[in-house]
């Protein structure tokens, strides 16, 4: 947000001050704001002086009501100031770049050390997460967090060269147009869009757009033969950061939370409420595979669970003074029991909250070693729509710990640390001993917990990641997309929502449906190897049902049917069960 933007947020807020006073404010737009000093003079008629008086001090409301408002948005996570760069060529690129880094950056660098480098050579350089966004993938990442973009609100999946529906979003253009899930789109517009084998961009592509325009989708509905034409007007589509979120049990909740967007805080309030109708009293929050998003997002969340002015996270940067981050109070779960689930893939803003949770032993931490991002970016836009993610600062639990990991070895080897965790056993050992953090000084909190610092946050019950059946057949079926085709093409005939919704503890493919996915498979030219089919067997009646469950009931019903063996889960309950 540019600063023209806070100061005329910073009016509104004084203007609805002077309203209630009774007067009346008429602000003409400058791009300067100009501010003068007034003096009372001596020889003034008493009236005259009293109305000066009280003009002087509807000017004062106002500059009050401007800082406290320039404030108050800049508190809530607004950036007061947005550099936007004019550069048009990767050279003129390169050297905003380099002003940028000078001007904010976390740590001392040479910057004028780096011009001779690409830009992505330069920025790793500098640090794992410094990174330029091409403008599709600026606008993709911008569209994600902020929880809303423009089209029709549709999910599909390119089946046999054919666009198939697979989500429609509830109350979204799509939906009340008639598109239903199943159907296929043979049609956008005029163009033929199924059996051409189009590249997926030009597939799906042509189906976004700007909101208030209309597209014409022809589309067959399963059962019927006869395709029909309907006409959507393309709208802005909300998208929940909630992934999943269902009653457990009498008392205890699980909800799943994918990112921390621009509408994670108010997802996740609404949510609550309608839980704690049901009698919620107790929660799984899953945050594994989350990796992050926005820091206020995170503190916000936070602020749900902690009691007022608890510490949540601190920011500190070369440029970037420390910014501590407290809680307000009044969050709709201060009371509750409360276990957290995090994985390798949790990172950043998951961390953050996790950290937090740890720190002031709101809830125990289930499951395996974070990721260990702990660098905050700021995103720098460029005129054609690029944009620069700098590191800018780094943030720390309320125990004063950094999180991030060491990236001295270089951006290779920073990107092959998960994969290192795996090949040396720590993701699969009995115990967090073969953790490589228990080799750091702990921190110990105020109950006298012991934490660890520099590399991700340990949980405080460990659970291993199980590979077994994991083979390098189950590998293949994944890549070729084997499961969500058979069960898109074939097996999502056999059943109806309405019997997987009522069977989901007891449910589980039959026989048959095991042998027509070999078969399958072996019509997709899959190579049936019997020793590891044997061991991957579980896995393969497993991922079908998940998948199954994916189509008909969504992401509610994946999760619901996934954490029915989920050891995660387990482990979760039994502790909620004693605490």
């Amino acid at each position: 947000m540019q600063k023209t933007a806070i100061y005329r947020k910073s009016f509104q807020i004084s203007a609805i001050i002077l309203k209630k006073l009774n007067c009346y404010l008429y602000v003409f737009s400058n791009k300067k704001l100009n501010f003068f000093t007034f003096a009372i003079p001596k020889l003034m008629k008493k009236s005259t002086r009293v109305n000066f008086l009280i003009a002087l001090a509807y000017c004062v409301t106002l500059i009050g009501g401007m800082y406290l408002g320039y404030k108050l948005l800049k508190d809530q996570g607004f950036q007061v100031e947005k550099d936007i760069r004019y550069a048009n060529t990767e050279n003129e690129k390169v050297d905003d770049i380099i002003h940028i880094i000078k001007k904010k950056y976390v740590d001392d660098v040479n910057a004028d050390s780096l011009k001779h480098l690409p830009i992505d050579s330069l920025l790793h350089q500098l640090d794992p997460h410094s990174a330029y966004l091409p403008p599709t993938e600026a606008f993709e990442l911008s569209e994600a967090l902020e929880g809303n973009f423009e089209g029709v609100g549709v999910e599909y999946y390119i089946l046999n060269d054919t666009l198939l529906v697979t989500n429609v979003i509830k109350d979204g253009p799509a939906f009340l147009s008639g598109v239903k899930q199943g159907d296929k789109i043979l049609k956008v517009d005029t163009t033929v869009v199924s059996g051409r084998m189009l590249p997926r961009s030009q597939m799906m592509g042509r189906i976004k757009g700007k909101k208030g325009t209309n597209v014409q989708l022809t589309v067959l509905h399963p059962g019927n033969t006869n395709p029909v034409t309907l006409n959507v007007k393309r709208g802005r589509v909300e998208v929940s950061s909630i992934d999943a979120a269902y009653m457990m049990n009498q008392e205890t909740a699980y909800i799943r939370i994918s990112k921390f967007g621009a509408t994670t805080d108010n997802d996740f309030a609404n949510t609550i409420k309608t839980l704690k109708a049901k009698g919620m009293k107790k929660m799984v929050l899953d945050l594994r595979d989350n990796g992050g998003g926005y820091l206020t997002a995170a503190t916000s969340l936070a602020n749900q669970f902690l009691p007022e002015n608890k510490l949540i996270v601190y920011t500190q940067g070369k440029h970037d003074p420390r910014t501590d981050y407290f809680t307000t109070g009044g969050g709709e779960f201060e009371q509750g029991k409360l276990a957290v689930l995090i994985n390798e893939n949790s990172a950043s803003a998951s961390e953050i909250f996790a950290g937090a949770i740890q720190d002031l032993n709101r809830g125990a931490i289930i499951g395996r070693r974070s990721f260990g991002k702990g660098l905050v970016q700021e995103q720098f836009a460029f005129e054609d729509g690029s944009a620069l993610n700098l590191t800018i600062a780094r943030y720390y639990t309320p125990s004063g710990r950094s999180i991030q990991k060491s990236y001295k070895k270089g951006y290779k080897a920073y990107q092959q640390e998960i994969e290192d965790r795996l090949n040396t056993g720590e993701l699969t050992a009995g115990s967090t001993k073969a953790d490589s953090l228990m080799n750091n000084l702990p921190y110990i909190t105020k109950d006298g917990k012991k934490i660890f610092s520099g590399g991700g946050i340990q949980p405080d019950i460990y659970v291993k990641l199980d590979t077994l059946g994991y083979n390098k057949f189950y590998a293949t079926l994944l890549q070729k997309n084997i499961f969500i085709d058979f069960v898109f093409e074939t097996l999502a005939d056999r059943y109806t929502s309405d019997y997987l919704n009522r069977a989901v503890s007891v449910f589980n493919i039959n026989d048959k449906d095991y042998v027509d996915f070999l078969k399958y498979a072996e019509s997709k030219k899959v190579v049936i190897d019997t020793k590891q089919l044997i061991q991957a067997k579980p896995l393969i009646y497993k991922n079908l049902k998940l998948m199954l469950y994916k189509y008909y009931l969504g992401d509610n019903g994946y999760y619901k049917a996934h954490n029915q063996s989920d050891p995660m889960i387990k482990q979760a309950l039994g502790y909620l069960a004693v605490n």
